[in-house]
């Protein structure tokens, strides 16, 4: 069974063994994770462990600060321009898809917000070029989202906003890959695709960023109290703190964010090779911004849909289905995908495809 679920996604089978062997007795304490007071001596080490081991990750600059926060991106949504737009009057969106757009309403409830760029008249399809952006130099940040979980788009080159602090949603392609934390003010992410299970989100924020909240902004929710307090404000999401350690150090015992980049591209670059020689799977994304873990594509016989994802379940391939605002299919290749997953999804497409007597054609679709 493969799990291409867009989140909650599939973790990996050591990291629930783990999990399970640890569920009534963590290290011999006497208590389960979920049991444990967040100020025990058992829990720091599980979460120091954890800020540890993302540190190493994604080679934490001396000035940022990781955050292990409730909520959801979603949440953050608002959290974000409620921590950033106290001392400014706007702040700059670019709109790539359904998420960036849900981003930059919820910030208008606390600001001016300048939609700097949007692609939504040509269906999202592709990242705006950032040398059209209409960037404000004196907006509080310029906020992306980095993967579009449901459209399929993804940023393979970050913009350059100049001493407007880049702040984005990389919910979707969170240590997938390589980043740069040093080209960002604030980042944000939900655990549910790459980190562990729902009820926890990650922030990083740099220094410079953390005295601009709003008088309005919940305390456990305010960036720059929580980093004073070593995000001991309020209780923390534990377990999935927990979690999200074991899968930190699973990511590491597979090697660097570079290695990791690596495997996740030649999934990605598989699948898209097989849509792109068989004239009965469509992708509308532009090749140059295709998403390498959110690979969204279409049956060019739409009403095939439904039976396309009843007999792929029948192959043990799960959770196909296209984002409600966008339809068609969509395989969530993340890091916990194997490559057997991307593999007997090919294979299976590639039976649908013969069964319905559309036979590979290389001179289709090759430029979609």
């Amino acid at each position: 069974m493969y799990n291409f679920s867009a989140g909650p996604a599939q973790l990996p089978n050591e990291v629930l063994l783990t999990a399970k062997e640890d569920m009534l007795d963590w290290h011999g304490c006497g208590m389960s994770v979920m049991e444990m007071p967040f100020s025990s001596d058992e829990y720091k080490e599980i979460a120091s462990g954890a800020l540890r081991d993302l540190s190493a990750l994604i080679g934490l600059p001396d000035d940022y600060h990781v955050l292990f926060l409730q909520g959801g991106a979603y949440a953050h949504f608002s959290l974000v321009a409620m921590n950033l737009l106290g001392k400014h009057a706007s702040a700059d969106y670019v709109q790539t898809g359904h998420w960036s757009t849900r981003a930059a309403n919820e910030a208008k409830r606390y600001g001016q917000i300048n939609i700097a760029a949007s692609t939504e008249q040509s269906g999202f399809n592709h990242i705006p070029d950032p040398k059209y952006w209409n960037l404000d130099p004196e907006a509080a940040y310029c906020h992306i989202t980095t993967n579009e979980t449901a459209n399929g788009v993804q940023f393979h080159q970050l913009p350059d906003t100049g001493k407007v602090p880049l702040v984005a949603d990389v919910t979707s392609d969170f240590l997938t890959r390589e980043i740069d934390i040093s080209k960002f003010g604030l980042i944000y992410a939900s655990a549910q695709k790459n980190v562990g299970p729902t009820g926890l989100t990650i922030v990083i924020v740099h220094d410079k960023l953390l005295e601009q909240a709003m008088n309005i902004v919940p305390t456990p929710f305010n960036y720059g109290y929580q980093v004073k307090n070593n995000g001991r404000v309020n209780t923390p999401s534990t377990y999935s703190v927990y979690i999200a350690g074991l899968m930190f150090s699973w990511l590491l015992k597979k090697g660097s964010l570079k290695d990791i980049e690596q495997c996740n591209r030649g999934k990605a670059e598989r699948l898209y090779s097989f849509i792109n020689r068989d004239s009965l799977f469509h992708c509308i994304v532009d090749p140059d911004d295709r998403s390498i873990v959110n690979i969204c594509f279409e049956l060019t016989n739409k009403s095939l849909a439904d039976n396309f994802l009843d007999e792929a379940s029948r192959w043990g391939l799960i959770n196909l289905k296209g984002h409600s605002v966008r339809g068609g299919i969509r395989a969530s290749l993340y890091n916990a995908m194997p490559s057997e997953g991307v593999d007997a999804l090919i294979s299976f497409m590639k039976n649908y495809s013969e069964k319905h007597s559309i036979k590979p054609n290389k001179n289709d679709c090759k430029n979609l």
